[in-house]
């Protein structure tokens, strides 16, 4: 089985072009780049929709957050009114794969140079949700890695990838990598 697929191809302008006019997002949510032992501490996310939950709980914390709510839960964040051009890429992604339910959306800056560090997700958020990248920007030098497969993702292409193996982004490009992730619940395959 492959890593990753191609599945489709959008325009992105219109988003790109909102993000940059707005470089204040990328500084209002820090939660996983702050992450303790997070793979993300050199990436600046904009998060559009996440578990309403932060980096500054404690552990207990967390654990009853987890026992009293539904583990897979993602909720719109501000910013998801403040960049509307996201919005038909996301429900165009989730009319193209069958989605029953969206799960977190994020886009996230590597800047020339750095790196989201090797890491695999939960496998319960596996299991539960499939992974999407729509590719912002990029430029060659820049490689998404997913156990031994290696793609690069241009520009306003969708790919799915399977985020229960060990991945990887490093930019070695002259230009920021924008992506944006987005989790969807189908049972198409």
């Amino acid at each position: 089985m492959r890593n990753f697929q191609k599945i489709g191809q959008v325009n992105v302008g219109p988003l790109l072009n909102a993000i940059l006019r707005r470089p204040h997002l990328w500084k209002e949510d820090t939660y996983l780049r702050d992450y303790p032992q997070g793979p993300f501490g050199e990436v600046d996310t904009i998060m559009l929709r996440f578990p309403p939950h932060s980096v500054k709980e404690t552990q207990e914390q967390a654990e009853k957050f987890l026992l009293d709510h539904d583990p897979h839960e993602s909720i719109d964040q501000p910013a998801f009114k403040v960049l509307p051009e996201a919005r038909p890429i996301v429900f165009g992604l989730m009319a193209e794969v069958q989605g029953e339910r969206l799960g977190r959306v994020m886009i996230n800056r590597i800047a020339p140079g750095g790196r989201i560090f090797p890491h695999a997700d939960t496998p319960a958020h596996c299991e539960y949700y499939s992974r999407f990248h729509v590719c912002l920007q990029s430029a060659p030098g820049y490689i998404f890695q997913c156990g031994e497969e290696k793609v690069f993702m241009a520009p306003g292409e969708i790919w799915w990838f399977n985020n229960a193996l060990e991945h990887q982004v490093l930019n070695n490009s002259a230009i920021d990598r924008l992506s944006m992730v987005v989790d969807v619940r189908t049972s198409r395959p």
